[in-house]
């Protein structure tokens, strides 16, 4: 009788090992959080929601949370604080943050060119800055563009007095543009185009056109993510890279429907969505990073922007390129 107790002792320690082996992939995967740059859905974040959908995150051992942010500044002060783990932000908003002292490095580039600039009607006749003198042009009051509005224009062959500035709240922008209180307006050319599209059908005149180099969007961390969780950051940028070459390789779509089924609860508009990711997947990469693999980001790139940031007075002159990013995890 001992030896059957002894024998169905042992039986429940070894079921009980067994159990626990099983379940072990599930404990193991390890917690990340990423923080977007804004709650509402926007075609930039498809290869983060991509990846959700797909698993790969869970393949990887990765338990990644996605959450919502306010902006693109309150991101990068929020990963400086360590509220999160990585960072969606643009990338001219982390060298703001990186000259006024903050903790922060990018890791990895989403669009190496930048979607901002003028913003015109498809019909209005309006194809180059040239053509826009004398004409009204809107922008958001405090918006992160405005610094960079005068040597835009100068780049295209217009003073600031060449326009009627009219500076509105954010909330006002778009109903602005689309009534016709304004010709023009500098914006988030990716996001701002397929959301009019069906009131306005509109075009864009972009900051690299006419030289103005600046990056687009990427992920950030805080510099001492970067010795804390090496492995899990080269996860991250592999799987990044893995999700925006699939989309860019025709699956806009899918990319769009990722976020769509992750964001139903916010209803978004699935075509502009589609319209959004199809005009980021053609920012992957800039003259200095052809051949490059995705997510690698130029140092010579980074010169022309910081150059062109602090003639615009949003950084300080001088700054070091290494400290703006890393390609570490980049292969």
């Amino acid at each position: 009788m001992a030896i059957q107790t002894r024998r169905g002792f042992l039986g429940l320690i070894f079921g009980a090992m067994a159990l626990a082996a099983l379940l072990l992939p599930a404990s193991a995967q390890e917690r990340v959080t990423i923080l977007l740059d804004y709650a509402f859905p926007e075609g930039i974040h498809a290869p983060l929601h991509l990846a959700t959908v797909k698993g790969w995150y869970k393949d990887a051992g990765l338990d990644v949370e996605i959450k919502d942010g306010k902006g693109s500044v309150v991101t990068v002060q929020q990963i400086a604080a360590g509220q999160a783990d990585i960072g969606l932000s643009q990338l001219p908003t982390v060298a703001t943050a990186i000259s006024n002292g903050l903790p922060v490095i990018s890791i990895m580039a989403y669009n190496r060119t930048s979607d901002n600039g003028l913003v015109v009607g498809r019909d209005s006749g309006i194809s180059t800055l040239a053509d826009f003198k004398g004409k009204k042009l809107g922008a958001v009051a405090g918006g992160a563009t405005v610094p960079f509005i005068e040597p835009f224009l100068k780049a295209g062959g217009l003073a600031l007095s060449d326009v009627q500035m009219v500076v509105v709240d954010g909330s006002a922008l778009t109903s602005t543009y689309t009534s016709g209180g304004v010709d023009g307006i500098i914006t988030i050319a990716g996001y701002f185009i397929p959301t009019v599209e069906k009131t306005l059908p509109s075009k864009a005149i972009l900051f690299s056109d006419v030289g103005i180099k600046l990056p687009g969007y990427g992920l950030l961390v805080n510099k001492d993510t970067l010795s804390k969780r090496p492995d899990v950051l080269r996860k991250i940028v592999e799987i990044n890279q893995r999700a925006w070459a699939y989309i860019a390789a025709g699956h806009e779509v899918e990319g769009a429907d990722a976020i769509v089924s992750q964001r139903a609860s916010l209803q978004p508009d699935r075509e502009s969505l589609i319209a959004q990711v199809k005009f980021y997947s053609k920012l992957l990469e800039s003259p200095a990073t052809k051949g490059k693999p995705l997510g690698w980001q130029s140092d010579s790139d980074w010169k022309d922007a910081l150059r062109v940031m602090a003639n615009a007075g949003v950084v300080k002159p001088d700054l070091n390129t290494a400290d703006m990013f890393t390609n570490q995890f980049i292969k």
